[in-house]
């Protein structure tokens, strides 16, 4: 199973708009990594969000490059709330998801995916970017790859 994290893209200050959306930065950000990834036909049948506006929009940016994805809104992905639901369902599922979402959430998530410290930051996250990683047939997890939002610009 593969798990796709991706932070959303940057937004707007509160202090410009409360609900804070995708910024024209983030947005750009955005657009650039789904083309990206519909070169490389990326499938998978969800993309969970948080709540919060910049996350939303990034999915469902992100979903126009991938075939069949539906968008859902998820609990459960807050900026500080507890990953341990989430890691208990991610263990039993089967068909590969990507999660859209924030930080310190997604930083944890990792580390306590890769049997680590959740409190150790181990994944440089970017806003717009990918991190890739890969559960085997034993049930380890392990990073198969990270993309930052500025390199699909460059390819």
């Amino acid at each position: 199973m593969r798990l796709y994290l991706v932070q959303h893209g940057a937004a707007v200050s509160k202090e410009t708009d409360p609900d804070r959306p995708l910024s024209p930065e983030g947005a750009h950000d955005t657009a650039e990594m789904a083309v990206f990834i519909a070169r490389r036909n990326l499938r998978l049948d969800e993309i969970w969000h948080s709540g919060k506006t910049r996350a939303r929009q990034t999915a469902i940016s992100l979903a126009g490059a991938i075939r069949g994805a539906t968008v859902r809104e998820r609990d459960g992905l807050a900026p500080k709330d507890d990953v341990t639901p989430l890691v208990e369902i991610l263990c039993r599922r089967e068909t590969d998801l990507m999660i859209v979402g924030h930080l310190p959430f997604l930083s944890r998530l990792a580390s306590v995916l890769l049997g680590l410290d959740p409190d150790r930051e181990v994944i440089a996250f970017r806003n717009a970017g990918v991190v890739c990683l890969e559960r085997d047939a034993e049930g380890d997890w392990r990073l198969l790859w990270a993309l930052p939002p500025d390199l699909p610009a460059s390819e």
